[in-house]
């Protein structure tokens, strides 16, 4: 119910309904979720801080009862680093993609989408801090995984071509751009007729 609040953007419903349930939880699994929740809601209304604080108490919970490299670890990590990247405080937030990285590497598949997920936010956290050659491997090291573990269609093969793309254009390396950009474009275009 919580999950269906946010996302139709009724807030301070949301607020209530998890604070009720934060109040009634009767295991550190289900505290943790729900500062999770929180956290997730904090940054949906750009309330970073807030955000932050809700998801170092589920990050907290997780650290002590789960083993340090689970995957919802990651998961934390990566939404912390999101809130970091979302306030411009990007040292922290290449911190906590590391540790994210750190745990995917480790517990999944070399080509699962979820490490590709991990590798483009880092790029995206370089990218906005001009260091374009870095931003460039990060996002090619996401490219590479998805295109052996997406259909050639994915929305996220265009997202990941038209990075490239700007990484490129930023650097002056025009025709390298226009490559992934027109790349970019013909996902865009095969996944639009494909879904007719």
């Amino acid at each position: 119910m919580g999950k269906l609040m946010l996302q139709v953007g009724h807030f301070d419903q949301a607020e209530e309904l998890y604070n009720e349930l934060l109040n009634g939880a009767s295991d550190d699994s289900d505290r943790a979720f729900i500062y999770h929740q929180l956290g997730v809601m904090k940054n949906s209304q750009g309330k970073y801080p807030e955000a932050i604080k809700f998801y170092e108490k589920s990050l907290e919970i997780k650290r002590k009862t789960l083993p340090e490299d689970h995957s919802s670890l990651a998961t934390a990590y990566n939404n912390i680093g999101l809130v970091h990247k979302n306030m411009g405080e990007y040292s922290e937030a290449l911190e906590y993609y590391e540790k994210s990285i750190k745990i995917k590497e480790i517990k999944k598949e070399p080509r699962h989408p979820d490490l590709a997920t991990s590798y483009s936010c880092t790029g995206g956290v370089y990218r906005s801090m001009g260091e374009y050659s870095k931003a460039l491997e990060c996002y090619k090291k996401a490219n590479k995984i998805w295109e052996i573990s997406l259909p050639r269609t994915h929305p996220d093969l265009a997202t990941s071509y038209n990075s490239i793309g700007q990484v490129y254009n930023s650097m002056g390396e025009y025709s390298e751009a226009l490559q992934n950009y027109e790349k970019s474009l013909k996902r865009v275009w095969v996944y639009t007729v494909s879904s007719c």
